[in-house]
């Protein structure tokens, strides 16, 4: 959230402050939640999202992809050497 948070304030040109205001938070608020330090409430985050006119979801990021390991893989994909059993 911090990155998208930090993007839009910047797309939109809005110093933190500015965006507090918009918001109705605290400049030290808002600029904990841009450094990760804190994590924003459902309520904060409607608040921001309506300060930045996006909807909510635009400021959370989307799931990481998850790579499965090698031991995963192998799991899953059948040893050539070994004969089925049948």
């Amino acid at each position: 959230m911090a990155i998208n948070m930090r993007r839009l304030r910047h797309e939109q040109d809005l110093t933190q402050e500015e965006l507090a205001a918009r918001a109705d938070l605290s400049a030290r608020y808002v600029g904990s939640i841009e450094r990760a330090r804190v994590s924003a409430s459902v309520s904060v985050l409607g608040r921001l999202a309506q300060a930045f006119s996006v909807d909510p979801c635009g400021l959370i990021p989307p799931p990481r992809k998850v790579r499965p390991s090698r031991s995963a893989l192998q799991e899953i994909q059948p040893d050539p050497k070994r004969t089925p059993v049948l």
